[in-house]
């Protein structure tokens, strides 16, 4: 069975983000047994589930494991919860319905250039995702620095506290010195 590791980008990211590369790389000079996909995500959350979907309908019989951050990581946490997958989430979003009503309104997304609108269809599509209580903590590793700027960590300390947690003091959201972790990260989902 081939092994799949699926990258799952933030808000308003994209398949560039320096953890996306970081992963690509290590990957490729350390792990030619494993396939890397990062996909762009679509703006809207119904349409990133989708893509989800096709990419585990595609891979069926293969081994997918999930890296997702911000908003990656809540798409994972929903991914654990329907395919069993083991995943790493890194800075989650825990309630991004809620932390995304200060965007309302008309959006450019700043690398596909797509406009769009936040609006309640947009939070709703977004709570459909959402997942009250993780069946498998133990599948679940959460990468957390306590200085992210955009997320409070102490939510995602609550909602994961069954599952492996690493907390750092200082950091942001982007989870300051992340490629030292990929060798345990690749062992944790392997």
């Amino acid at each position: 069975m081939a092994k799949i590791l699926l990258s799952l980008h933030g808000f308003h990211s994209s398949p560039e983000s320096l953890k996306a590369r970081q992963l690509a790389e290590y990957i490729d000079n350390h792990q030619s047994d494993i396939t890397f996909l990062c996909p762009q995500l679509p703006c809207l959350p119904g349409q990133m589930w989708k893509i989800i979907e096709s990419i585990f309908e595609k891979y069926k019989h293969h081994d997918i494991r999930v890296v997702g951050s911000s908003l990656g990581g809540y798409l994972a946490t929903k991914v654990s919860q329907v395919y069993g997958s083991k995943v790493i989430l890194v800075n989650p979003a825990v309630m991004p319905y809620r932390l995304l009503q200060i965007y309302a309104g008309k959006q450019l997304h700043p690398y596909t250039h797509e406009t769009y609108h936040i609006d309640e269809n947009y939070m709703q599509q977004l709570k459909r995702l959402d997942v009250d209580v993780l069946r498998s903590p133990n599948k679940c590793w959460v990468l957390l620095q306590e200085g992210d700027e955009v997320l409070d960590y102490q939510q995602a300390m609550v909602k994961y506290q069954d599952c492996k947690i690493t907390c750092e003091k200082d950091g942001d959201h982007s989870f300051v010195g992340f490629e030292r972790f990929i060798p345990d990260i690749i062992k944790f989902l392997f």
